[in-house]
């Protein structure tokens, strides 16, 4: 009884006693990697999109627009696919390594969390019908209705990330948790937006340095035929990253002094800042090609694409280092509660040892009810102290309750039914209840 009780009277979990299947920091570099390589495409999806949309509206006053968008809309589904794919490797790596966190976060936004799958289902469909139906619906009426589209689906591609990153952003603070009660209330803690127009600046400075490159194939120009050259669409978009990075100097530092301080260590400040003067390296070099000569533009862009990618790299770096930071309280309150919840099992195990008897004893079916109904302490549940008190002398009012729960309290989840126990079993821990309940 007693490691039950432990179990249901403090507020941190314990973690489960699995081994991993790859050393933890193994784990943990190859989290950093997978990431940046799925945030890669997350990034093209985001700001493909967002500049497609941006260009068709253009393209009702200026035809070269138009055809651009299309040629860029191209790239988004394409984008997107991999995107999902590539999401895999870093969500299996979260789960694994700090999967307390993880999960408890994912949990307290609840339904936000769940709604992003038929958020990426549809966002994913719009882009389609978008691209298959432009020769279809591309003058009067039908053409506005088309961008209507793309509009929609962009507005989803940007709901998508924002919703991931709250997420995030929660697990990093596990201290603040019994203040969240919903998705809009769990943004309030850390840094919410700040990360996200970070984010939203990456992904359009990453898709005009990545259009400098798509658009500068000279199978792709003589295909578009918008009467724009490759010089002019490789200094368009290297204009568009240029911008959008040197926002990012704005976004950076509203960012980097807005994080909660639990997290901010002298480690992070020997990433970001070298990161982020090599940023405005790059920003530099992405300007004086967006103004410079033609001939300029044919040279230099691989070494702005590795300049780029060592950019991220430390960005990437630094925030896991924040992250390892932040958590570190938590995950050593964990481990000492895996270890003290093991100690007590053992010690209710030697205490309690099995019995030929096929009656359970009231505190071993008591324990189905442990984990949520502390003695004197909410937490999933009400306390004993509570359930005794309104039901004092009526032992069968709790068996009738426990059957068929409802959802009676909006600060409580819904119980679940216990009606597979039966009644003698459900009268049995009913009266323990009434028997131990602090008074």
């Amino acid at each position: 009884m007693n490691a039950f009780l432990f179990l249901a009277t403090t507020p941190v979990p314990r973690d489960l006693a699995l081994p991993l299947p790859l050393p933890e920091g193994l784990l943990k570099a190859l989290l950093v990697l997978f990431f940046l390589v799925h945030i890669l495409f997350v990034n093209l999806t985001v700001g493909g999109s967002l500049l497609v949309a941006i260009f068709e509206f253009l393209g009702f006053k200026n035809k070269k627009y138009d055809a651009l968008a299309l040629e860029l809309a191209k790239t988004v589904t394409v984008n997107k696919s991999l995107a999902v794919v590539m999401g895999i490797g870093p969500l299996l790596c979260i789960n694994l390594v700090y999967t307390v966190q993880w999960y408890g976060a994912n949990a307290l936004t609840g339904h936000a969390w769940l709604i992003i799958i038929p958020l990426i289902t549809a966002a994913f469909l719009l882009a389609y019908l978008h691209k298959y139906t432009w020769h279809r619906w591309e003058t009067g009426t039908a053409k506005k209705f088309h961008w209507a589209i793309v509009l929609t689906s962009t507005l989803l591609f940007l709901c998508i990330p924002f919703v991931f990153l709250a997420n995030v952003n929660l697990m990093l603070f596990p201290s603040e948790w019994d203040k969240v009660k919903g998705f809009f209330s769990s943004l309030k803690i850390g840094n919410v937006f700040p990360r996200y127009l970070h984010f939203l600046l990456a992904s359009i400075a990453l898709t005009g340095l990545a259009g400098a490159g798509w658009f500068w194939r000279k199978i792709v120009v003589d295909h578009l035929d918008n009467g724009m050259s490759r010089e002019q669409l490789r200094r368009l978009f290297y204009r568009i990253a240029a911008w959008a990075t040197g926002l990012q100097f704005i976004a950076g530092p509203i960012l980097l002094f807005t994080l909660p301080g639990v997290g901010v260590t002298p480690l992070l400040y020997k990433i970001i800042l070298p990161s982020a003067a090599l940023g405005l390296v790059l920003f530099l070099f992405l300007l004086k090609k967006s103004k410079g000569p033609e001939e300029n533009l044919q040279h230099g862009y691989v070494g702005l694409c590795v300049f780029f990618s060592i950019v991220v790299l430390g960005m990437g770096s630094g925030r896991h280092a924040y992250r390892e930071a932040a958590l570190a309280s938590h995950q050593q309150q964990v481990r000492e509660r895996s270890a003290a919840y093991e100690s007590s099992l053992a010690a209710w195990n030697t205490a309690n040892p099995p019995s030929d008897e096929a009656e359970e004893t009231p505190e071993q079916l008591f324990a189905t009810c442990a984990a949520c109904h502390a003695p004197d302490a909410k937490l999933v549940g009400p306390s004993l102290r509570e359930i005794a008190t309104i039901y004092a002398g009526n032992p069968d009012g709790i068996v009738t309750w426990a059957t068929a729960p409802g959802k009676k309290r909006p600060d409580f989840p819904p119980m679940p039914p216990f009606a597979h126990l039966g009644p003698d079993k459900l009268r049995v821990i009913s009266e323990f209840i009434l028997a131990t309940a602090p008074k």
